[in-house]
């Protein structure tokens, strides 16, 4: 687990892709602390494994299959949620690819996140039935190889609660490690991002209004 915490009075739980907690990963954990968040990433990967690199995504993809996988994270980030709905007054879930998966499962339980942002979650597409119960920001990238994105997204654009973009690139536009990186659309991901956790905490902040 890396874990950032100051006793602010809201937490970003942070939900890596199957490479573990990377470089990008760390630099995301990074920027929100020092945007004001405690941070939380709990790590799904051995520890004596360190982190897949890039170049190692096959091996990555079936060690999430078999040692990991969505029942298994989502059961974790569920015990993670509990202890600290005792602390914080606020709960962001922000996934990753299979990160944003589970954040996405976990949007329909009870007393869960506040708020539920997803990067390029491709295998939402198995779990299309899901409705959040909390406000949940979707991006993904236009480019995608395993499915068809303006098909998932029509049919999440209809459920309550659930914004959705598709900015131009391939999946990990938003990773400046990657080389699918694209300046552009991380921009843009971040200014939507920013609108979207802002979005309700003046009104939480001054509930007289």
């Amino acid at each position: 687990m890396l874990n950032n915490m100051r006793g602010n009075e809201s937490a970003i739980i942070v939900l890596h892709e199957i490479y573990g907690i990377n470089p990008h990963i760390k630099w995301v954990c990074e920027h929100y602390s020092e945007a004001g968040y405690d941070v939380l990433c709990p790590n799904f990967i051995k520890s004596d494994l360190g982190y897949f690199h890039y170049n190692r995504e096959e091996e990555a993809y079936q060690y999430f299959v078999n040692y990991v996988g969505f029942p298994y994270m989502v059961h974790e980030v569920g015990k993670i949620l509990i202890n600290s709905r005792a602390v914080y007054k606020n709960i962001v879930l922000l996934g990753f690819s299979v990160g944003a998966t589970a954040a996405w499962i976990c949007s329909e339980k009870e007393n869960t996140a506040d708020k539920v942002i997803g990067y390029y979650g491709s295998r939402i597409r198995d779990y299309q039935t899901i409705t959040p119960r909390c406000p949940t920001l979707l991006i993904f990238a236009k480019e995608e190889k395993s499915f068809n994105v303006s098909e998932l997204t029509s049919v999440l654009e209809e459920k309550k609660s659930v914004n959705v973009s598709v900015l131009d690139g391939k999946h990990g536009f938003s990773d400046p490690f990657s080389k699918n990186f694209n300046e552009q659309s991380q921009r843009r991901a971040s200014e939507l991002v920013d609108e979207f956790l802002f979005r309700g905490r003046e009104t939480k902040s001054n509930p007289e209004r």
